[in-house]
């Protein structure tokens, strides 16, 4: 992990309960509106996508056992905000999450849960799950209206 002190880093560290999302959303969204060139829409997109890995982060936790904080880390380098969501839970193949039907659907109503790792890929301009023995790493960036625009 980077530095905590470096500029343009903030590093959240919370306890694996549900009550804690809406304050990880709170200082994500606040944090991304640092970036000037970061439209309104897509800081709701990343904190949609932040919620769902910090919740899955949360369920991480509660199946393992695990008592150790959730670590959130919101990057703003370059036209774009990464952040970083680490767990220390059991983990998971990120290939092997069933494809479900597409939300508007009808047989979606069939699947109560699942759409969490499909909505990070759809909302961020670039999402990776990493997860090993030592937990998963989700990271999720969205790049600026300047930088969407030039590349």
């Amino acid at each position: 992990m980077s530095d905590p002190f470096s500029p343009g880093t903030i590093v959240l560290e919370i306890p694996a309960r549900a009550d804690f999302v809406s304050f990880v959303r709170v200082v994500v969204a606040a944090a991304a509106e640092l970036e000037p060139d970061l439209p309104n829409e897509r800081i709701e997109d990343l904190k949609l996508a932040v919620s769902e890995a910090t919740t899955n982060a949360i369920d991480a936790h509660s199946r393992g056992g695990s008592n150790e904080r959730i670590r959130v880390e919101c990057r703003l380098v370059d036209d774009e905000v990464t952040v970083l969501i680490h767990d220390e839970g059991p983990g998971f193949e990120p290939d092997d999450v069933p494809t479900l039907p597409e939300p508007d659907h009808p047989d979606r109503l069939l699947h109560e849960s699942g759409l969490g790792v499909h909505l990070m890929h759809l909302l961020a301009d670039d999402a990776s799950i990493i997860t090993d023995g030592h937990g998963t790493d989700v990271k999720l960036t969205v790049y600026s209206s300047k930088r969407r625009n030039s590349g």
